[in-house]
């Protein structure tokens, strides 16, 4: 599997993290800056894949991030200077590719990074120790846990993004069913529906299968015995990869062969646009998607009918699973100092709490909660427990979150499931040769 496919499948992932808003303002240049006022004026450069702004520009809208961003400004007398992605700029290269590229040249302070590329850079110590932070003691477990390479705490978001099952809670009174818990709880549901008539009773798309796969392979892992010795065991090879996730792929095979899963177009489906429509008129019960997914109108946040979003089935219950983005200083940063600072001001439980109320999210600081919408309570209260999945780790040494979308697309493509576990073998083979 080429690296090149595996970034296409993450790049997203950042984007979430950060939607973007236009930046408004006149960016022509006032009196020209005393030569000594520029050398005094400290700089740090951040990358993302937000659209540029100027900094220096009073922008009427402004996304959560910018007004974390804004504050550390204000408060450590810095400017903070965009520079973004486009597709265009870049051309066939993706967001991870670029942000690779820039990190391991220095060419800027503070990068969003997407899960497998904390991993690269993390591994490579390209990356700061973020964990003596001031703000650092106030963060949840699940963000040490996610974001920990060789010992550092490399990367911290500003968000903890959950994905979970939106379901049509109208649609399951109707048919007398109680909402799922287990696997088996989930495949009785779906008999039901398509007995009724339900013809698929699962909207997917070629992104966000995995979840079911993590639900099923990490339950335990996570929720259960001694985490970190079991990846120990999976990082040193004495464990596989394969024998963790056969049984969500097997769960997966049977919603197919079942036809609750329409596999042909799930495979040329994109996220939300290939289910939405029939999902919002009642004509499918289950659709997959990120918590924010709730909250936007564009996408499932004003439906005619009662809605829940709950965990995938598992083992254990109801279990959210949660990839994980990440702010990063460059180890070798021109500005690192400066960027350290900026960084403990946005992670600060007082940036935090405003970015959170501003776009409604779980917080990566366990001191910040806020208030969510009736349809998110299921899949929240499970996270509150600490109950949940990673669905990308950077302690793990296979990237887990694209490797695992990518063998999904095999399997809707009519791939085995021997085959698709060959597929982890070789890559976790792959990694245990590298040096």
């Amino acid at each position: 599997m080429s690296t090149k496919k595996r970034k296409w499948i993450c790049s997203g992932l950042a984007a979430l993290a950060i939607l973007t808003l236009a930046a408004c303002g006149n960016e022509s240049s006032g009196d020209l800056i005393p030569q000594d006022a520029m050398q005094e004026k400290r700089v740090v450069n951040l990358f993302s894949p937000m659209e540029k702004t100027n900094p220096d520009v009073e922008n009427v809208a402004r996304t959560a991030a910018d007004l974390t961003i804004a504050m550390a400004e204000e408060k450590l007398g810095v400017s903070v200077a965009y520079w973004t992605y486009t597709a265009e700029n870049y051309q066939d290269r993706t967001y991870d590719e670029v942000a690779l590229d820039r990190a391991r040249n220095n060419m800027d302070d503070l990068y969003l990074l997407n899960p497998d590329i904390i991993l690269a850079l993390g591994a490579e110590g390209q990356l700061m120790d973020l964990s003596g932070l001031d703000s650092a003691k106030n963060l949840r477990e699940i963000i040490y846990v996610a974001n920990t390479v060789d010992g550092k705490l490399v990367a911290i978001p500003q968000e903890v993004v959950a994905y979970g099952l939106f379901v049509n809670v109208d649609m399951f009174k109707q048919y007398h069913l109680e909402l799922p818990n287990t696997p088996e709880e989930f495949l009785e549901c779906c008999r039901v529906f398509k007995e009724n008539g339900i013809e698929t009773p699962i909207g997917a798309n070629r992104w966000w299968l995995e979840t079911f796969v993590f639900a099923l392979a990490y339950a335990d892992l996570y929720n259960g015995g001694d985490t970190q010795a079991e990846i120990a065991a999976l990082n040193s090879g004495e464990a596989r990869y394969s024998d963790y996730m056969r049984p969500g792929f097997e769960f997966l095979r049977t919603l197919i062969d079942l036809g609750y899963i329409d596999a042909e177009k799930a495979l040329i489906s994109e996220a939300i646009e290939g289910e939405s429509e029939e999902f919002l008129a009642g004509k499918t019960p289950i659709v997959m998607a990120y918590w924010g997914a709730a909250n936007t109108k564009t996408a499932y946040g004003e439906t005619d009918f009662e809605m829940q979003v709950i965990g995938f089935p598992s083992s254990r219950g109801q279990m959210p699973v949660i990839p994980m983005t990440g702010w990063a200083v460059g180890a070798n940063a021109e500005h690192a100092e400066d960027a350290m600072q900026v960084m403990d001001v946005i992670i600060s439980d007082e940036a935090l709490r405003l970015f959170a109320e501003t776009n409604r999210v779980i917080s990566p600081s366990k001191n910040v909660k806020v208030d969510c919408v009736p349809a998110l309570r299921p899949l929240n209260d499970r996270i509150e427990e600490g109950v949940y999945v990673l669905g990308s780790n950077a302690g793990m040494n296979v990237e887990q979150w694209g490797n695992t979308c990518l063998i999904v697309r095999d399997l809707l493509a009519g791939a085995s499931v021997d085959d698709c576990m060959a597929a982890f073998d070789e890559l976790q083979d792959t990694t245990l040769r590298k040096p």
